[in-house]
């Protein structure tokens, strides 16, 4: 407890960030930072910020379902254990499978995996962590001889030179980019590297910026290879003591060097030659990678590129200095720490090694344990399609939107004989497929642990009572086992029950010889779980809680003791047709995965309402798209229908389109129908971040903007994107042919009741309005062309009094009078801080960030629109100088 709040942790990003949560006088929650937290001191970004916002039960699952009609546990457990039961007896344990998440604590974790590798007796677990970090387990466990990292957070700030290799940190994990630019303003000397294919706002902080070639940073790394050791930037006696492989390794560097470096990396000589000049001449240097590196065909290669250069140096392992993978989801490490892969063990033990399936099999008493890894998320699901799969029980994750080859996950899925889905709510694309739906806790009624990506091990603590009958996703996966027959094996009282038998197990047989070890908490009760302060791993019994880095011994985890320096070899990089462009995936700052918890932020929807498609301004020339145009992409596997936003940060030929919206969200936005199922041959993740599609403008004939009191439920538009705002939601629209009647659609849309409208029939606009008393409805605007209109502005009308004329009449005028100007886009969400607002504040004289922030409180709370707000700035005083 902190006073009268409860200490617990952020569910978003891998930071981990310590957040109180503590009662408003509303009869809500105020969540915040935690000041005494090691990840984040109090920081958090602007989902953080918003948690409060994200936790109330509408919409909520509440009971379980049977065939869509309300059911109770009892009936709903027996179901599910009678239908794996079946499956398992006649089709054989690996007719089953669990897709887990990220999302998850590590105690549901431990428990699924237990169940489905020890006592169902099939690998088939796997977890959405393969989508975002399975090429980092892989390159870890090849150089390291185990999924180790090395390193703490600490280390950006101690470093002289930190690389960010395809890692947009400012708006995927905004707390780190807050504590690297404050480090690099106590100590400007410090030099910023960012290699991206966009511009990314991390960009906005970086010394030096290369926009590289998709998949062009495996053959960046091997010329920096080549280049250290050309230079003699080599730690011989290190390397000769503690690791093996790297003359085969430099060999293969070197052979790149005959290639045209530029012409395979899209970077300029000079800009190659200036970062392995700061490369070579800094000892303190950390490289930060996360999904651009990882999601690719050729990830695990780019991993170890990247720890190569490491360890030819000896940078690993000290205070700034090492490779630091960064993970997307908030339990991903917890997740492999499990044995949530399908290729794992728990407490980072090896499937595959005799020893350690004998060590597992004789601690949990299991009957029998898999000798082979299981499939693996793609694998796995084209299995499902396959009809291999007999029973699939899918907890906390949305597949049909998340995957590869989207749609033909969702026909997997439909058509898989028995599906279990556990999650909060109803509606997701996925649990609409559910043949059964469990209504699981959700985060602030979780109590259990998470791993944020430095190894630290935080408390979720449960501030919320459990909604109607929602219950923990380890309680329903001991109850189906104990229903299979294997009761005394999951007894569990309560979370504290299952971490004390997890970290018994990573102690047992250890002494060192595994990287991952908490036995220090083997015999931990509910009241010292109760009050665990966050700690790094390992912390073996008999030893105190500290913080910890790996490798400055040279010890290491495999056979002999060394590292392994993989030679890495060019990738096929292979060509697009000239009329296709390269797609990039990936998160936006306010959204988070399918928005099942963002999306009911009024707060978080401000800045990005709507799925679009990030183009280069050369690329909409050539293809007649012009800003706010409705766009088209498509490929082999499917199409999407997004709205263009036409930046200079987006590089040439490629195109950038958000992972986030759903069909609860947009009526044709899941970017990853557009995504093949193309995976790394060593890691199984898929290859997200580079895939060819075509592009083109959607002709619309009528474009529509509403603003709703009420939720619609059915839209008749061809294209729709709907976003929460204060006091109702916002809604995009667009018609491929003209409607017959703009007047009943109207009536549809926004209901019987006092209106007005107005038509303009040289223009071809349209508007109307409904009131109810002295508040407005609703309102719709009709255009030819994509509706003008402040949306922040109209948003803000929902809260005003509508009983003057000439407040009514402004609605139809659509522009802000002298009593409401318009602040414009919203920049800060934080603070709800639009872009003129800062225009304005720039003008009265404000000409740095924190005079901005002094004037208007925009980037003063999370920070994490600092950089747009810079790049506002700069905008400004570039028009000045002209």
């Amino acid at each position: 407890m902190a006073g009268d709040g409860v200490r617990t942790t952020c569910p978003y990003c891998g930071v981990g960030c310590g957040v109180i949560a503590t009662p408003a006088s509303d009869g809500g929650w105020r969540v915040t930072g935690d000041p005494e937290h090691p990840a984040n001191f109090g920081r958090l970004c602007s989902k953080g910020t918003a948690l409060a916002e994200t936790i109330d039960l509408d919409g909520r699952l509440l009971s379980p379902r049977i065939g869509g009609r309300d059911a109770d546990w009892e009936e709903a457990l027996d179901l599910v254990a009678a239908r794996f039961g079946a499956a398992i007896a006649q089709h054989g344990p690996d007719s089953v499978a669990f897709y887990v998440s990220g999302q998850l604590l590590t105690e549901d974790y431990y428990v699924a995996n237990k169940l489905m590798k020890g006592f169902i007796g099939s690998a088939n677990i796997d977890t959405n962590s393969r989508l975002c970090m399975a090429s980092s387990v892989a390159g870890h466990r090849r150089a390291f001889g185990a999924d180790t990292v090395p390193g703490s957070y600490a280390d950006l700030e101690l470093a002289d030179l930190v690389i960010l290799v395809g890692s947009n940190l400012a708006w995927c994990h905004p707390v780190l980019y807050q504590r690297l630019a404050a480090a690099k303003a106590a100590r400007p000397t410090m030099r910023i590297v960012v290699i991206d294919p966009r511009r990314t706002m991390t960009a906005d902080l970086a010394d030096l910026f290369l926009p590289i070639l998709p998949d062009g940073d495996v053959v960046l790394f091997l010329g920096l290879l080549a280049h250290l050791d050309a230079a003699g930037r080599v730690d011989r006696d290190w390397c000769a003591a503690h690791v093996g492989g790297m003359q085969d390794a430099l060999a293969a560097a070197h052979a790149v060097i005959a290639h045209e470096l530029p012409v395979l990396t899209g970077l300029s000589a000079d800009l190659i030659e200036r970062f392995y000049a700061l490369v070579a001449a800094t000892d303190k240097t950390v490289t930060v990678y996360s999904q651009g590196v990882n999601q690719s065909a050729s990830g695990t290669d780019k991993v170890n590129a990247i720890i190569n250069c490491h360890l030819l140096t000896g940078r690993i392992g000290r205070p700034g200095m090492g490779p630091f993978s960064v993970t997307g989801q908030p339990n991903a490490m917890g997740g492999r720490e499990t044995g949530g892969l399908a290729n794992m063990l728990a407490a980072h033990m090896n499937l595959e090694d005799e020893g350690h399936r004998a060590l597992v099999r004789k601690f949990w008493r299991a009957p029998a344990l898999p000798t082979q890894p299981g499939l693996k998320a793609v694998d796995l699901f084209r299995a499902v399609g396959e009809g291999r799969i007999k029973a699939l029980w899918i907890m906390a994750t949305n597949p049909v939107d998340s995957l590869p080859d989207a749609d033909a996950v969702r026909d997997a899925i439909r058509a898989c004989p028995f599906v279990v889905v556990s999650d909060i709510l109803p509606d997701t694309d996925t649990t609409k497929l559910a043949h059964v739906l469990l209504p699981a806790l959700g985060w602030g009624e979780k109590d259990g642990t998470v791993t944020n990506s430095e190894r630290r091990i935080s408390r979720q603590r449960a501030f919320l009572p459990a909604p109607g009958q929602a219950r923990p996703d380890w309680w329903a996966l001991a109850e189906v086992a104990k229903r299979l027959g294997h009761g005394d094996a999951f007894a569990y009282d309560g979370p504290a029950d299952i971490l004390a038998e997890f970290a018994a197990l990573s102690g047992r047989g250890n002494d060192g010889a595994r990287d991952f070890d908490i036995s220090a908490l083997a015999g931990i009760d509910g009241a010292d779980f109760d009050a665990l302060q966050p700690f790094q791993w390992p912390w073996p019994e008999g030893t105190e809680r500290r913080e910890t880095r790996f490798f400055a011994d040279g010890r290491f985890y495999t056979p002999d003791r060394k590292a392994r320096a993989v030679a890495v070899t060019l990738p096929d990089l292979g060509a697009f047709a000239t009329d296709r462009l390269i797609l990039n995936t990936g998160r936006v700052r306010d959204h988070w995965h399918t928005m099942t918890r963002t999306g009911r932020s009024a707060t978080l929807s401000a800045h990005l309402a709507e799925p679009f498609a990030e183009i280069h301004p050369e690329d909409a020339l050539a293809r007649g798209i012009a800003p706010a145009d409705l766009v088209e992409l498509s490929s082999a596997q499917g199409r999407i229908v997004v709205r263009a936003l036409l930046s200079s940060r987006q590089r040439c030929g490629s195109v950038f389109v958000p992972m986030h919206w759903s069909e609860a969200y947009a009526s044709a936005g899941r970017v990853d129908v557009l995504v093949p199922p193309l995976t790394d041959p060593v890691s199984g993740q898929p290859a997200s971040k580079r895939s060819a599609v075509e592009l083109r403008r959607h002709p619309a004939a009528l474009y529509g903007f509403a603003l709703l009191r009420r939720k619609p439920t059915t839209f008749s538009a061809d294209y729709w994107a709907l976003a929460r705002t204060h006091g109702g939601w916002r809604v995009e629209l667009a018609w491929d042919r003209m409607p017959d009647s703009p007047d009943l659609l109207a009536q549809a849309l926004l209901g019987e009741g006092e209106s007005l409208s107005y038509r303009d029939a040289a223009s071809g606009q349209m508007r109307f309005a409904r009131f109810d008393g002295a508040a407005l409805a609703g309102l719709l605007y009709l255009s030819p062309q994509p509706v003008e209109l402040s949306r922040v502005w109209a948003a803000g009308l929902l809260r005003a009094e509508m009983d003057m004329p000439q407040a009514r009449l402004a609605v139809l005028a659509g522009r802000a009078d002298a009593g409401r100007p318009d602040d414009g886009p919203v920049l800060c969400a934080c603070n709800a801080v639009g872009a003129n607002v800062i225009h304005a504040a720039i003008d009265a004289g404000a000409m740095d960030v924190d005079a901005i922030g002094a004037a208007t409180r925009a980037g003063t709370t999370c920070g994490s629109c600092r950089a747009e707000i810079r790049g506002l700035l700069h905008g400004r005083k570039l028009q000045a100088a002209e």
